[in-house]
């Protein structure tokens, strides 16, 4: 239980610093593809690679992997049928078959009905999730976040000589 809260406090932090939209909504759109994904697979090391080398907010990408990682199983019937239908397509047995034979492309387990559907699904949802995430971070920063430091609350809170000290130190030392 502490480290989901100690995870939703660092996504709380992450919205409020003056990280950039687009890195946090391309850290959420990659969280999508981690969680439909299977555990330790090779398309899950490709997203970390891919993760590593452009600039996408990596606490982001876990912390969004972790929540559909626990929705993808309400999608696993969909999954199954668009990953059947799509596996036993006569024109793509070829391209499977060259596919399986290939020394690393197994380890991704496309030939599993519901990883290639869930793959397909998360790739197609991907830019959705992106423009979305990216839609709710600016309206969150710009509504509750504007509210919240117009509340008395706020007002009294940054007041205290501990809040001036902290500012101060965060200026001076990230």
């Amino acid at each position: 239980m502490t480290l989901l809260l100690k995870q939703l406090f660092a996504l709380l932090r992450l919205l409020n610093s003056d990280t950039g939209t687009n890195q946090i909504a391309a850290g959420v759109a990659c969280g999508l593809i981690l969680g439909f994904a299977p555990m330790l697979s090779l398309q899950g090391l490709l997203v970390f690679l891919c993760m590593f080398l452009f600039r996408i907010q990596i606490g982001a990408a876990l912390t969004s992997a972790v929540f559909f990682a626990m929705v993808a199983w309400l999608f696993d019937p969909v999954s199954h049928a668009l990953g059947v239908a799509i596996l036993e397509t006569a024109s793509l047995q070829p391209l499977f078959t060259t596919l399986y034979n290939l020394p690393l492309v197994p380890l991704t387990r496309f030939y599993n009905s519901v990883v290639m559907g869930a793959g397909v699904m998360s790739v197609l949802l991907a830019p959705l999730v992106f423009f979305g995430s990216k839609l709710l971070i600016a309206l969150y920063r710009e509504k509750v976040v504007a509210r919240f430091k117009s509340s008395p609350v706020w007002k009294l809170w940054s007041g205290t000589t501990f809040f001036k000290w902290y500012s101060s130190y965060e200026k001076f030392h990230g």
